[in-house]
């Protein structure tokens, strides 16, 4: 037989010693059907055993939690349950009978309605005379070829009274105040001459002082 190393001695013996404190073994496993392992009444197992899952704490405060739930399996809670349905309390919102919300939703629905200038019968749309241009602020809608408030309208009458340009005098490529006709409002091409009065005078300017012209170009290379 081989000789063991003193190192092999020493952890044979730490083994052992290890062994001998610890609860289980190749004779007592422990895995799912150990005793240790299961709800049998005890703090050790929590594993399910005939129906019963938890330690002993885990079961007593299972018991103490649902002591004080209203519901149980023989009152559920769900979208039929009492406490579900708005029947008048607090608890239930959902629909009942056509009522839907706790009390205090329907109270404050009511108080809301009650403020609302709109209802079932006057319903708000493009129809409405609160939607239409019928001379108050409220509307703006378009009516009899009128659209915009009271606001709106007065606005828009002023800035058009100070509009130069109108239906009767458009701004076009073709109105007098477009075209270079010796004013500094129009720059288009009238007759050959284009720019504003300003544009003409400082390009004369700038061709006066022009060494080059139409009859000596740049470069003028004479051969």
């Amino acid at each position: 037989m081989e000789k063991k190393t003193q190192l092999e001695i020493l952890a044979e013996q730490y083994r052992q010693e290890v062994v001998s404190k610890n609860s289980y073994s190749s004779n007592q496993i422990y895995d799912s059907n150990n005793p240790n392992a299961l709800s049998n009444g005890d703090e050790k197992g929590k594993g399910e055993f005939n129906g019963r899952i938890g330690s002993s704490v885990d079961i007593q405060n299972r018991i103490g939690n649902l002591a004080k739930n209203t519901y149980n399996e023989n009152s559920i809670y769900d979208s039929n349950n009492p406490n579900a349905l708005s029947t008048g309390d607090d608890k239930g919102k959902g629909d009942m009978s056509g009522q839907v919300g706790s009390s205090v939703d329907i109270q404050n629905r009511i108080s809301n309605l009650s403020k609302n200038t709109y209802n079932e019968k006057f319903t708000y749309d493009s129809n409405n005379p609160n939607a239409l241009s019928n001379g108050d602020d409220k509307g703006k809608g378009e009516l009899n070829k009128k659209i915009g408030s009271l606001t709106d309208i007065n606005s828009r009458n002023e800035v058009i009274a100070k509009n130069t340009y109108n239906s009767e005098n458009q701004y076009s490529s073709i109105n007098l105040n477009a075209l270079s006709n010796g004013d500094d409002k129009g720059k288009g091409d009238l007759n050959g001459q284009v720019g504003s009065l300003t544009d003409i005078n400082v390009r004369t300017d700038v061709v006066a002082k022009n060494k080059y012209n139409n009859s000596k170009g740049y470069p003028d290379f004479v051969i």
